[in-house]
């Protein structure tokens, strides 16, 4: 039996080097495959990697006072610096400064007045014009556009945890291949053509399949299928119009989004944004830009918290209750109709999308109709 088998697989593997010489002499073996394409005038890509965007220059020079060091071990420190061990309890002490993150109107406290917290300095930084207004408060993009609204990056832009490979940066990203509950998508549909087209619509969603990676498992790839979570994934649902210029496409604003951005092991979790717009560059295999909007100041803090423990936040040096107060600080939309303050604060996500088939309710019926085994 073993000679046979091997007696076979001699031929098969010389059958498999003719026909790869018969291609090469033809030239049909450096020929390219067809790519990811338009189906039905459609096409979806999902979210495979997403950060906060920050402004970053090789010298710091947005951080001219340097980074900030108000994480929760520099805040005990100052605290508690004078004390002798056993002169307060555990109580008083560290889950003190824990509940912090969570008791965020201790940020008026004088523990916070006495850490200095460094805003992001300079009139550069990417976004969106998200009121179609320019102003004193405004910045303009690297490639020279006035008025972006970016006033986010103006509190997290010198806390090292949200620049690039910093922990944040990192690890939310990582968390796009382990966790399915941030499989988010975009469908555009009404396409006649991805360089330009007058009118086309946007559809958001979530998905409930794994993302489609390289060999090296850190990469993605394009063509994988998504099927829509029609089910709990009804809130991630939104649709606007929009437009492709030059191969970039620019959508009217979403009134109010949800975003899923948890982190697996801990929770759940989402951002809300307000008036989202999307600026993505397109090819038939990948989707990157901006999407900019106003996100809601609570939901952030408490994403944030829920996601991050104090052992976490220390990583990159960021400190609840002083973060929280920056936010609230620099909110600059929606105001709230009892006490005037802002509720919602400009920012922008740098994102990368890579092209999948989505497949809706009545499509994934009719698969595995198709796919289902008829016996022998």
């Amino acid at each position: 039996m073993s000679q046979v088998r091997t007696e076979t697989t001699a031929r098969r593997m010389g059958s498999l080097a003719l026909f790869i010489s018969t291609l090469a002499a033809t030239g049909a073996a450096t020929a390219e495959l067809p790519g990811p394409h338009l189906q039905d005038g459609r096409i979806g890509y999902v979210l495979t990697e997403r950060h906060w965007a920050i402004y970053e220059t090789e010298d710091r020079s947005e951080c001219p006072q340097g980074m900030n060091s108000r994480g929760s071990r520099d805040l005990f420190a100052k605290e508690y610096s004078d004390l002798s061990e056993g002169e307060l309890s555990v109580l008083e002490t560290r889950l003190k400064v824990e509940g912090y993150q969570y008791h965020t109107n201790t940020a008026t406290t004088d523990i916070y007045d006495s850490l200095p917290f460094y805003e992001a300095q300079g009139d550069v930084s990417h976004g969106l014009n998200l009121d179609g207004e320019v102003d004193a408060e405004d910045y303009t993009s690297p490639d020279g556009v006035e008025g972006v609204d970016n006033q986010l990056y103006r509190a997290l832009g010198c806390i090292a945890g949200y620049r690039k490979d910093g922990p944040y940066w990192f690890f939310e990203n990582d968390f796009m291949i382990n966790n399915g509950y941030n499989r988010w998508m975009i469908e555009i549909s009404g396409v006649d053509d991805l360089v330009n087209d007058d009118e086309v619509t946007v559809t958001t969603y979530r998905g409930l399949d794994n993302l489609f990676t390289d060999a090296t498992g850190e990469g993605f790839v394009a063509g994988g299928t998504q099927r829509v979570d029609a089910r709990w994934g009804q809130s991630f649902i939104e649709q606007v119009q929009g437009k492709i210029v030059a191969g970039v496409l620019t959508t009217e604003p979403i009134k109010q989004a949800k975003l899923p951005w948890s982190q697996p092991g801990v929770s759940d979790g989402y951002h809300i944004f307000k008036d989202l717009q999307f600026q993505f560059q397109l090819s038939p295999k990948v989707a990157q830009g901006l999407m900019a909007g106003y996100v809601d100041v609570e939901q952030f803090n408490h994403r944030f918290r829920t996601n991050w423990a104090m052992h976490h936040q220390n990583y990159g040096q960021s400190s609840s209750a002083s973060e929280y107060a920056a936010l609230r600080r620099l909110a600059d939309a929606y105001p709230d109709p009892q006490t005037g303050a802002n509720t919602a604060i400009s920012s922008a996500v740098e994102v990368t999308l890579t092209q999948v088939y989505i497949l809706h309710p009545e499509e994934q019926v009719s698969s595995s109709q198709a796919t289902e085994p008829t016996g022998f």
